[in-house]
């Protein structure tokens, strides 16, 4: 076994780049300074720093209920910005590995910029630009809900849309976003977009915060395939640490302790979610898979695509459970003390935490 302080070492010397944080959509636009130590959420820049994390991803998120889902976009972005300037001394704002790496020499906390869902480019071309020029590095095609123009693993896995995949503009967006740099991410898609995506875009791709099927066969996550194929874009996919992609049985879990605590009669139909929340304590407790799980998905994920092809996309404060020692952002050296005792080699544990992604960000550049 290796011990915590040499799994801190190596966490320490290693670039340490998560995909997926939606701290900005669950803490920052609800008016919390993040700046400090915050009760509630997963994620403030103390409990960063103390995890070791060097790139945070910022996720921009709404659902698709927003009117003006652009503009909320901004407005999120706004946040973020305030935030690095009332921190400049902690924190800066990076779009190009050279900003990163200078990020990480000078000891501050790298932001850097994700949109969750194309429906915040309101179907229009020139929003990406303009997104672009903000600082976005990446955009999730879809969320939960689809697009006009790109269908989500959510709707085909409920076969809730006529028209699966990319449409036209769809295919324009990809083509103007390869232009521009800026990084495809197939996270939330649908298989028939992940493929026709795959089909035409020149840039290696991110899959931001998803995990295997193979292990639990949930609609958001990764068949072989699809796996392999992400491989050979030469793209990333990052794990994600919620329990209900992790673990198969979660869902059983929870409908039999929702009955157990809460009602026998579930008149009422509710999200896995919302049947979490109304559970005690002592139950949100025992719904939490070992932290073993997550490595066991990373080792399908190495085995499918190869150690080239695997990073971090935890989704903290975008989901209601987590495994057992990953609390919040600053459990990270535990993921690093389990893989070393999983018996993965220290370049490959580097690869995994964050230079794989730096390289798929440096191909965007090229």
């Amino acid at each position: 076994m290796v011990s915590a302080q040499e799994a801190l070492e190596l966490h320490r010397q290693a670039v340490v780049i998560d995909l997926h944080n939606d701290v900005l959509s669950e803490s920052v636009m609800r008016g919390k300074n993040i700046a400090k130590s915050i009760r509630g959420g997963r994620t403030d820049l103390p409990r960063l720093k103390s995890g070791g994390v060097d790139v945070q991803f910022f996720s921009v998120w709404c659902d698709g209920k927003k009117k003006h889902p652009f503009a909320y976009a901004n407005q999120e972005i706004d946040a973020l910005y305030q935030l690095i300037k009332e921190n400049s001394d902690k924190m800066l704002l990076a779009t190009t590995v050279e900003e990163i790496k200078r990020g990480i020499a000078e000891h501050k906390l790298v932001a850097m910029i994700g949109v969750e869902g194309g429906h915040m480019l309101a179907d229009n071309l020139a929003n990406i630009d303009s997104l672009y020029r903000r600082g976005v590095r990446y955009v999730t095609l879809t969320w939960n809900n689809s697009t006009h123009w790109a269908s989500s693993a959510a709707d085909e896995s409920r076969h809730k849309i006529k028209q699966k995949g990319l449409s036209d503009f769809g295919r324009q967006v990809i083509q103007r976003m390869n232009q521009l740099g800026m990084i495809v991410d197939l996270s939330h898609v649908g298989e028939q977009t992940f493929y026709d995506v795959l089909k035409i875009c020149k840039k290696p791709v991110l899959v931001s915060h998803s995990d295997a099927y193979g292990l639990n066969p949930h609609y958001r996550n990764l068949k072989d395939q699809q796996i392999k194929a992400v491989a050979q874009n030469g793209g990333v996919i990052g794990v994600n640490f919620y329990s209900d992609f992790l673990d198969p049985n979660y869902r059983k879990k929870i409908a039999s302790l929702y009955a157990q605590y809460v009602s026998k009669a579930d008149t009422i139909p509710l999200s896995v979610d919302k049947k979490f929340d109304k559970l005690p304590a002592q139950a949100k407790q025992a719904l939490r898979p070992p932290l073993a799980l997550v490595i066991d998905h990373i080792d399908y994920l190495v085995k499918m695509a190869g150690i080239d092809h695997v990073g971090i996309g935890a989704d903290f404060d975008g989901m209601e459970s987590t495994p057992i020692g990953l609390d919040d952002v600053q459990d990270y050296p535990k993921l690093t003390e389990a893989l070393l005792n999983r018996g993965y080699a220290p370049k490959d544990i580097r690869k995994i935490l964050g230079e794989n992604v730096l390289r798929v960000i440096q191909a965007q550049e090229n």
